[in-house]
């Protein structure tokens, strides 16, 4: 008797802990809808050639490919002509056969999903039969770089913001404080959302942004430049207005970081008392730098 009461137990113990684990990571995606991170377009150079003693090698006497491969990594659905990859470093009279030094990505890129968990990808070709055109006495190592600036966007989803004229009534929701949200995985995310009052019947909604992903960013349509660290951002309900540091719809980053605050444009109407939810969007151009050495070596010929 005890060993059956004692297995009944046992067996009420394990289904809660997997039905535990089962709710919560269904939850995630179900409420948010994101898988999250803190990636988007990642690029790396195909290999040019063998590798020897840690470097890509060929002879001065071999054509070889020029390639990189562009995935998204992230939850922004990157469309045709979104990547942009320019090859940097070795002087364009130093190699022969290739066409273009700058070129777009030709296909959709998927984001990264439950179906298609490490995102779309596709490899951008510059040159199929590039060769070294200069002298080599033993080796000479030639380091290229790849230029990777794409549009993206980040979106956070705040699920419960509390819209409540009387302060004093402590039903439904709380004003102040931390506020739970999710975030879509993107080099920019955001960190922490919070909520304050900005007068009588007036809600404020503070999001803290910050770049994570080591890259440089714009705003789209503007030129990256030494003082370029902006981002545009707008929010999908009208009846607010999101400024940071003044600026509307526009935030520009200092050490990585910025806050952008969303008010309600008019105080809420007497006894209002419910909770809604809002999506911020950040919008940008980002861009990484990848590079790699190509050794070529004196041919015996």
């Amino acid at each position: 008797m005890r060993f059956t009461q004692f297995a009944i137990v046992l067996l009420l113990i394990t289904t809660l802990v997997v039905l535990g684990c089962s709710s919560d990571d269904s939850l995630e995606i179900a409420e948010g809808g994101f898988l999250g991170g803190t990636q988007g377009i990642v690029a790396d150079f195909e290999p040019f050639g063998v590798e020897e003693e840690g470097k890509l090698t060929i002879f001065n006497t071999e054509a070889f490919p020029i390639e990189v491969t562009v995935q998204n990594k992230g939850e922004y659905d990157t469309q045709a002509g979104d990547v942009v990859v320019s090859l940097l470093g070795p002087s364009p009279e130093e190699f022969s056969g290739i066409a273009s030094s700058s070129l777009p990505n030709a296909e959709i890129l998927d984001p990264i999903s439950e179906l298609v968990p490490e995102g779309g990808e596709e490899t951008i070709t510059f040159a199929s039969d590039a060769t070294y055109e200069g002298s080599v006495s033993g080796f000479v190592d030639r380091t290229w770089f790849g230029n990777i600036e794409y549009r993206y966007q980040t979106y956070t989803i705040v699920s419960e913001v509390c819209l409540k004229e009387d302060l004093s009534d402590s039903r439904i929701c709380d004003v102040n404080g931390a506020k739970t949200f999710f975030v879509s995985g993107a080099p920019i995310t955001v960190t922490k959302v919070e909520e304050d009052t900005a007068g009588k019947g007036i809600m404020a909604v503070k999001f803290t942004v910050s770049n994570v992903g080591g890259g440089d960013v714009t705003v789209p349509g503007q030129e990256f430049s030494a003082t370029t660290d902006k981002l545009a951002f707008s929010l999908d309900d009208p009846e607010w207005e999101c400024k940071s540091a003044g600026k509307v719809n526009e935030a520009r980053l200092r050490d990585g970081k910025a806050d952008i605050v969303c008010k309600l444009k008019e105080a809420l109407a007497e006894n209002t008392l419910s909770t809604k939810q809002i999506e911020l969007t950040l919008d940008y151009i980002y861009r990484v730098l990848i590079q790699d050495t190509l050794r070529i070596k004196e041919s015996a010929e």
